[in-house]
C-alpha cells in the first residue's frame, strides 16, 4: 500500500490552534476534593482493590481450579517446612519461628495479595540480612555465663534465643511499617529504580554471604561473627583459621547430604513430564536425616550440632519491643525495599506470562500487613522464593488458594509433628540451603550475556555484586543503587549528538555518519541530541552545535562586537568634527555654499557560504527542559540570530513547550511559530522562506556604513 500525506506546513501554534488547545487545568483544592469525594461505587471500588480477596475468590471456579490448588498447596507445604527451618538458621533465630513465618504471612496475602503464583514465605537473602543485624544487636558475647560444673563460660541460649526473637520481631514489624506508608503513598513506582541487572548482581552477592554464613553448621566450627564493611572478607578468613577444628561427623552428614539433594533433584528434573507432581526431595531428606541422627545419637557420639527443642503449637501475640526501632530504621528500610523488589519482579513474571494484572501499591500493602502483623505473632521479615513459586506454579496452581493450603500445611506441621524434627543435624539445613541457591549462583553466567548485550548493565551487574560483597547486603543495596543512577547521569552526559540527512524521497531524517544514502538538506543544518537537556549537559549540547556546524560563534560575535565599537568610535569622531566645522562656518564664512562632508566606513566579516543559513533543532528526544535548558535553547536562538541563521525547534513534546513557556523562551518576537511538530515542517517552511534569496551569494555577513553628514549654511 502506498503512504500518502497531504496538509499545509504546520508550526507550534497552528497545532494549537487547530487541536483547541485547553489552557485550563484543575486546581490544587479542586484535585483533594475530587480526592475525597465519596460515593457508593467509589467505596465499593476501593474496597475491593483493598482487599483482593472480596473480588476474586466469589468468582473461584472449583471445577477449573481446585484440584491443581490442592496439589500446588501441598507441595509447597511441603517445601516450606525444610526452608522455613533453614533460613531461620540464616536468620540467627529458632528454626520454629521459620515455621511460623510460613503460616501467619502467607495468610495474609491470600486475603490482601494480587499475584496467583508467587510463594510468599522465608527468603535467603532478607535472612541473612536480618540475622547481621541480630547478631550485631544481640551477639553472644553479651549473653555468656560461667558454668561451675565444667568451669567454663557458656551460652545462655535460652536468653539468646529470646532476645533474637525480641530484635527479629522489632525489624520485621518496622519493616512492615515502612512497605505499608510506601504503598498509602502510591510509591510502588520505587521498584523501577531496582533494574533486573541490579537485582540478579544484588542477589548473587547475597547468595554468597548466605553460603558464607552456613560454613560453621558445614565445618562444626564456631567463627566469630563479624559485622560492617568488608565483614565477609573477616568471616572467610577466621573460618579458614579454624579448618584445623573441623567437626568430620558434621562435615560428613553435609557432603552426603548435598550429594543426595543434587542426585535427587537431577531425578526429579528427569522425570517432571512423567510425573504430577515433583517428588519432595529436601522433606525426604529432613525425614531420613532426623532419624539417622536419632538412631545413630549423632549430637552425643560425634558432637553434631541438631536444631533442638521445638515447641508444639502457636506462639500467643506479643507486642514488638518499641525501643529498638531507633537502633534499626536503617536496616528495616532495606529489607522493606529488597523484599518489595523481588516479590513485584517475580510476580510481574509471572503476570506477563498469564495474563493478568499485579498491582504494584496493593503488592506493598499487602507485604507491609504481613510482615507487620506477622511480626506480632514472632515472625521474621518474608518475601516470595523463586523455587517455591516455580514449584507452585509447575505443579497447577492457579490462584492464592494454593498458598492457603500450603499455610494449613504448616500449621498441621506445627501443632502436631514438629517435635519430631528435635534431632535434626543443622548440617543437613545448611545443604539444603546451598543446593537450594545454586540458580543464584548460575546467575554468574549473565555477565557474559550483559557484555554482548549492554556493557552498562554489565556493569551495574558486577559493580552490584562487588559492593554487596564488600559492603554487606544493607549497605550494598544502597551503594548499588546509587552506582546505577550515576550510570543514568553519565549516559545524559555523554549523548550521541548527530546531524541528521534526509532519507531521499521521504519525510524521514536519519544521522548521516550511519546512513550512507542519507543526504544533507542544502542550507538546512539538523542537529539531534540522543539524550534529554538539562543542567548537566546544556554547556556541552551549545558546543556540540558549533563543532557539528563549524561555527565558531563565539569568535563570530567577538568579532561584531568590535566592528560596533569601532563603528561608535568613528561616529564620535565624526560627529565631533562635524561640530567644529559648523562653529567655524557660523563665525566666519556665513554665506559659504552647503558643503558635503562624507565618511564611509565599510567593514565585513563573512562567513563561509558552505555553511546553513537556518538551523532546526530535533528535540524529539527530550521528555523535559529545566531553567538552565531553556536558557540553552534562548541563547542558541540569540547568538545565531544576531549573525543571520535561523533556528528552529522540531519534535517538542507537549511538557517540553510548556517547559519553554513557563521558562520564558516566546515573546514578541519569538513566537510558536519557530515550532514545528516535525523535522520535515520545519524543513519545508526554511526552503519556502528562502524562494526570494535564492540568487544570494553571501547570506550571513554582517556590513556597516556611516551615515552621509550633510551640512548646510
Amino acid at each position: 500500500m502506498g503512504y500518502s500525506v497531504q496538509r499545509e506546513i504546520l508550526d507550534e501554534g497552528a497545532v494549537e490552534e487547530i487541536a483547541e488547545k485547553s489552557d485550563s487545568k484543575p486546581s490544587l483544592a479542586e484535585k483533594v476534593k475530587k480526592s475525597v469525594r465519596c460515593s457508593g461505587p467509589r467505596l465499593k471500588s476501593c474496597l475491593l482493590s483493598s482487599v483482593p480477596v472480596l473480588s476474586w475468590l466469589p468468582r473461584y471456579s472449583i471445577r477449573e481450579n481446585a484440584l491443581g490448588d490442592l496439589i500446588s498447596g501441598i507441595s509447597v507445604g511441603i517445601m516450606q517446612l525444610p526452608q522455613g527451618m533453614a533460613y531461620a538458621l540464616l536468620a540467627a533465630v529458632p528454626p520454629v519461628f521459620g515455621l511460623y513465618s510460613s503460616f501467619y504471612p502467607v495468610l495474609l496475602y491470600f486475603i490482601f495479595g494480587t499475584s496467583k503464583h508467587i510463594s510468599i514465605g522465608t527468603f535467603a537473602v532478607l535472612s541473612v540480612m536480618l540475622g547481621g543485624v541480630i547478631e550485631r544487636l544481640a551477639p553472644e558475647s553479651d549473653f555468656m555465663i560461667w558454668n561451675n560444673e565444667t568451669n567454663s563460660t557458656t551460652v545462655d541460649t535460652i536468653a539468646l534465643d529470646a532476645e533474637r526473637v525480641r530484635v527479629a520481631a522489632a525489624v520485621t514489624f518496622l519493616s512492615g511499617i515502612f512497605q505499608i506508608l510506601l504503598g498509602l503513598v502510591q510509591f510502588g513506582f520505587v521498584v523501577t529504580y531496582l533494574s533486573e541487572p541490579l537485582v540478579r548482581g544484588y542477589t548473587t552477592g547475597a547468595a554468597i554471604h548466605v553460603i558464607v554464613s552456613q560454613l560453621k553448621y558445614t565445618f562444626g566450627i564456631s567463627p566469630v561473627r563479624y559485622s560492617g564493611p568488608l565483614s565477609l572478607i573477616y568471616t572467610v578468613l577466621e573460618i579458614c583459621s579454624l579448618m584445623p577444628q573441623t567437626n568430620i561427623g558434621a562435615l560428613v552428614v553435609s557432603i552426603v547430604t548435598i550429594v543426595c539433594l543434587i542426585l535427587a533433584k537431577e531425578l526429579n528434573a528427569y522425570l517432571s513430564k512423567k510425573l504430577p507432581v515433583p517428588i519432595p526431595v529436601e522433606l525426604l531428606g529432613v525425614v531420613i536425616a532426623t532419624v539417622v541422627s536419632w538412631q545413630v545419637n549423632l549430637k552425643e557420639k560425634y558432637g553434631v550440632d541438631v536444631v533442638g527443642l521445638i515447641p508444639s503449637g502457636l506462639q500467643p501475640p506479643v507486642l514488638p519491643t518499641a525501643s529498638l526501632f531507633g537502633q534499626v530504621i536503617g536496616d528495616a528500610f532495606a529489607l522493606a525495599v529488597v523484599g518489595y523488589g523481588i516479590a513485584i519482579s517475580l510476580g510481574r513474571i509471572f503476570a506477563l506470562k498469564y495474563g493478568y494484572n499485579v498491582d504494584s501499591n496493593q503488592e506493598l500493602l499487602a507485604l507491609g500487613l504481613s510482615n507487620s502483623i506477622g511480626a506480632v505473632f514472632q515472625c521474621f521479615a518474608v518475601s516470595c522464593s523463586m523455587s517455591r513459586s516455580m514449584v507452585q506454579e509447575s505443579t497447577g496452581g492457579k490462584t492464592q488458594v494454593a498458598g492457603a493450603l500450603s499455610a494449613i500445611v504448616i500449621l498441621f506441621i506445627t501443632l502436631w509433628i514438629g517435635t519430631l524434627f528435635e534431632d535434626l543435624p543443622k548440617a543437613v539445613l545448611a545443604a539444603i540451603i546451598y543446593v537450594n541457591l545454586h540458580g543464584m549462583i548460575k546467575q554468574f553466567m549473565d555477565i557474559r550475556a550483559l557484555w554482548r548485550s549492554n556493557k552498562i548493565d554489565m556493569m551495574i551487574w558486577v559493580a552490584t555484586f562487588i559492593l554487596t560483597i564488600l559492603l554487606n547486603p544493607d549497605l550494598g543495596l544502597a551503594a548499588s543503587i546509587g552506582f546505577s543512577l550515576l550510570t543514568v547521569i553519565f549516559r545524559t552526559q555523554l549523548p550521541t549528538y548527530s546531524l541528521l540527512g534526509q532519507v531521499p524521497g521521504t519525510d524521514v531524517y536519519r544521522p548521516l555518519e550511519d546512513y550512507s544514502q542519507v543526504k544533507r538538506v542544502p542550507g538546512i543544518l539538523i542537529f539531534r541530541s540522543s539524550a534529554t537537556l538539562y543542567f548537566a549537559n546544556a554547556e556541552m549540547y551549545q558546543e556540540a552545535l558549533g563543532e557539528k556546524s563549524g561555527i565558531d560563534i563565539t569568535k563570530i560575535l567577538s568579532a561584531k562586537k568590535k566592528l560596533e565599537a569601532k563603528l561608535k568610535r568613528h561616529e564620535k569622531k565624526n560627529a565631533k568634527k562635524a561640530a567644529k566645522k559648523n562653529a567655524v562656518d557660523t563665525k566666519g564664512e556665513p554665506e559659504k555654499e552647503e558643503q558635503k562632508d562624507i565618511a564611509i566606513i565599510e567593514m565585513e566579516v563573512q562567513l563561509d557560504p558552505s555553511l546553513p543559513r537556518s538551523i532546526i533543532l530535533d528535540l524529539s528526544p527530550v521528555n523535559f527542559l529545566d531553567t538552565v535548558g531553556v536558557k540553552a535553547i534562548h541563547s542558541i536562538h540569540r547568538d545565531y540570530g544576531e549573525i543571520g541563521i535561523e533556528v528552529f525547534l522540531a519534535g517538542c513534546q507537549t511538557g517540553v513547550v510548556d517547559n519553554l513557556q513557563t521558562g520564558g523562551f516566546f515573546n514578541d518576537k519569538v513566537t510558536k511559530s519557530r515550532l514545528f511538530s516535525t523535522v520535515h515542517d520545519a524543513v519545508l517552511h526554511c526552503q519556502s522562506a528562502r524562494t526570494d534569496i535564492q540568487d544570494e551569494e553571501t547570506y550571513c555577513s554582517v556590513r556597516m556604513h556611516t551615515c552621509t553628514q550633510t551640512n548646510t549654511p
